[in-house]
């Protein structure tokens, strides 16, 4: 299945170029009460609200997914869990490009773990990248995405992908400079999920995924999952032996070489094997 998240927080499966709206769905989610329980509500609850999305979406009126506008299709997640330096063609580029390493030495993700993003740098497919630091360098980087949803701690790798709901594309904007990678990824507009989410079973395998990032129709990143120094598997089992992986939690799992810096006007065409694909604009 593949579902999506429009306009004002309509909820749709998607089919091809087509939206079936099931927002009527949602109903069957069950009323919150404060404080709400960890986790992103709808995620809490997904295998409830597969079914009544597949149950709904039989007699759902249609729109052209062109027609509409594409949030994130994850509304609240409790956490990003983002992946630094997973390939090593980028680890090498990070370590010769001054402007991207700005002096510092560039270690191996062995030796960064993995660092948290700010949710409230999130947005769709449709919304706008704001790159309003004209004195500084901000740079696209393109990512396979997954969002949990199944609550795990301490979790094997040999069970981590039982805990994925499926997959996305990510990118994680970055402005160059010397202060925290939290910091310099977590500048609003800065994370951005689309087109859709595609469940885990429909996907399968996310460890041979062709991906690709052109602007202006030239190629800037071009690799496949294969190529990670951490895969998914380990990703997940490495981050949960520091904190609860709740559903709706987020994992960005780390961008290849070619990355570059963006300007206003730019459109980022993204595009993910077997997930699909999406152009996000930047602006200042």
């Amino acid at each position: 299945m593949r579902f999506c998240r429009f306009n004002d927080d309509r909820l749709g499966v998607v089919e091809g170029n087509t939206i079936r709206d099931v927002t009527a769905a949602a109903d069957a989610l069950p009323a919150l009460k404060w404080p709400a329980p960890r986790g992103d509500h709808f995620f809490n609850h997904f295998d409830l609200m597969r079914a009544k999305m597949e149950e709904t979406a039989a007699d759902a009126p249609t729109l052209a997914v062109d027609e509409v506008k594409l949030l994130s299709p994850v509304a609240n997640p409790g956490k990003i869990v983002a992946a630094p330096v997973n390939y090593q063609l980028h680890l090498d580029e990070s370590r010769v490009d001054t402007q991207i390493n700005f002096g510092s030495q560039v270690k191996t993700i062995d030796d960064y773990g993995v660092f948290l993003k700010a949710p409230s740098s999130m947005i769709g497919a449709s919304d706008v990248v704001m790159a309003d630091w004209p004195d500084r360098r901000i740079d696209h980087e393109i990512e396979l995405a997954f969002v949990i949803g199944k609550k795990g701690f301490r979790i094997s790798e040999e069970d981590a992908l039982d805990h994925v709901a499926g997959y996305m594309i990510g990118l994680d904007m970055t402005i160059r400079g010397t202060e925290d990678r939290s910091f310099r990824k977590s500048l609003d507009t800065f994370t951005v999920f689309g087109p859709h989410i595609v469940t885990a079973d429909e996907l399968g395998d996310p460890d041979n995924l062709d991906f690709e990032l052109k602007i202006a129709g030239e190629t800037r990143q071009k690799s496949n999952t294969s190529m990670l120094i951490w895969g998914c598997r380990k990703l997940i089992a490495y981050a949960s032996k520091a904190y609860t992986l709740y559903p709706g939690d987020i994992f960005m799992t780390g961008t290849p070489e070619g990355v570059a810096p963006v300007q206003s006007g730019d459109v980022m065409h993204a595009w993910i094997d077997r997930i699909g694909e999406m152009s996000v604009r930047v602006s200042a």
